[in-house]
């Protein structure tokens, strides 16, 4: 109860002693055009727009025109016409995570919306664009973080602090193994953004994916497909403030982000509304400006704090890994895990490209052994899919090449130990062992 009514003095607190008005004197496309208010605002501050339905738009100062403010809304246009009245909004864009979020669902603006009553409010605000912290002052990544996956545990370990893509084009499983990693995960607290989602996949992913265990240690941000351009583009953004809170308690942090693509086409839609060219394949240049704010805000936290271990899946567009946004990706994260659609088709899960697939700060995390052991699984890996033509053709004649006979040998069984069941979990330690395993039984040349 104390703390209710320590989250009303707060809002009391908060309240500004005048109000600023203006008035709607267009629409067009995605925007209202304002005028009338005289106060300095920014982009980016907000507005509210007071529909002729009685219901109040939350909107976003996006451009000016002249005098004229032009703002584009969180929800639907459906009500906003000429002479409708508009009121600056004296709160910041932030949000006041609390420790009593864990296990709740929030939308773009922090406000819960899975039916179980409102949220406690913390007493420091978190911004919604913030900076990262300051790159000298920046931890190290060091330790393992333990996914529960196989082929990712061993063949691309994950240190805390890392940030890391998932690339795969529609279909080849990237969201499956998201979540695999977010329920078995071995973090203190997992953040997970739903960006642009399908909204009937919301309850599965909560209650099938995730199950009571899962999001008891979860928040889940969620903005579906049919939600504004800014609503998609927030969620990511509240997605990291959250994080950045559970990261300033001193706790190892799962950000997860499904999808960073669908971030990048809210960014270009809002973009090019406002009249901005567009650059590559349609992105304008602010998508390219924008990521790597939204990214580098994952990481090591500073001075021995906490850590926000990032996990972005990526939409590559038909298969194609070089497209714009992929590749501006690629260049800013640690590392990436490739999904491969040839490797599904052979219904082998999760489908990760392990030739194709990198994490960066892995070697320094791997003892000399362990790194010994990958880079043989992997050796043989390459000397068979370099030959794999030949071998399925019936072309390679046993005995020409020592290697290449030990890789058949082995291939098999590497193979075996990649797939793994999305209910199956295997911590870090078993993963090696395996593969030591594996790689201990004597070569056997038929």
């Amino acid at each position: 109860m104390s703390l209710l009514l320590d989250n009303i003095n707060d809002e009391i607190n908060k309240l500004e002693d005048g109000a600023y008005y203006g008035k709607v004197t267009a629409v067009q496309g995605l925007f209202i055009e304002v005028s009338g208010i005289r106060t300095s605002l920014t982009i980016g501050d907000r507005c509210n727009v007071y529909s002729t339905h009685q219901k109040t738009v939350p909107c976003e100062l996006v451009s000016f025109k002249g005098d004229k403010l032009l703002l584009m809304p969180y929800g639907s246009l459906e009500g906003i016409g000429l002479g409708c009245r508009v009121e600056v909004e004296n709160a910041a864009p932030v949000i006041y995570p609390h420790i009593s979020w864990l296990g709740r669902i929030v939308n773009s603006f922090g406000e819960a919306i899975d039916g179980k009553g409102p949220l406690l409010k913390g007493s420091k605000p978190y911004y919604i664009k913030s900076s990262p912290p300051p790159a000298q002052y920046r931890d190290r990544v060091k330790g393992k973080v333990d996914l529960g996956v196989r082929a990712v545990n061993t063949f691309l370990t994950i240190c805390k602090g890392q940030r890391m893509g998932i690339f795969a084009g529609s279909g080849v499983g990237k969201s499956t193994l998201m979540s695999m990693m977010a329920r078995q995960s071995s973090s203190d607290v997992s953040v997970i953004g739903l960006i642009g989602e399908r909204g009937r996949e919301a309850k599965e992913f909560v209650e099938d994916v995730l199950g009571a265990e899962g999001l008891e240690k979860s928040v889940l941000v969620l903005a579906t497909s049919d939600e504004s351009p800014l609503m998609r583009r927030q969620a990511a953004y509240t997605t990291m403030a959250i994080a950045e809170y559970f990261r300033d308690l001193n706790k190892d942090v799962l950000c997860m982000m499904d999808s960073i693509t669908r971030f990048a086409m809210a960014q270009r839609e809002i973009s090019l509304s406002v009249g901005e060219p567009p650059a590559s394949k349609g992105y304008t240049p602010s998508v390219f400006a924008e990521l790597p704010r939204l990214l580098e805000r994952a990481g090591p936290g500073a001075n021995g704090g906490g850590t926000i271990t990032g996990l972005f899946t990526v939409l590559v567009d038909g298969d194609e890994h070089n497209e714009p946004v992929a590749d501006a990706v690629r260049s800013i994260l640690d590392g990436h895990i490739v999904l491969d659609r040839a490797i599904a088709e052979r219904n082998r899960y999760p489908a990760i490209n392990i030739l194709r697939s990198i994490s960066r700060t892995m070697p320094d995390c791997n003892t000399q052994e362990e790194n010994e052991i990958v880079s043989k699984a992997r050796r043989y890996i390459a000397a068979y899919e370099d030959m794999a033509e030949l071998i399925r053709l019936g072309a390679y004649k046993k005995g020409s090449n020592k290697e290449v006979d030990e890789a058949i040998f082995y291939y098999p069984k590497i193979e075996a130990f990649l797939s793994q069941g999305k209910k199956d979990k295997i911590s870090l330690a078993e993963g090696y062992a395996q593969l030591k395993e594996i790689l201990d039984t004597p070569f056997v040349s038929e």
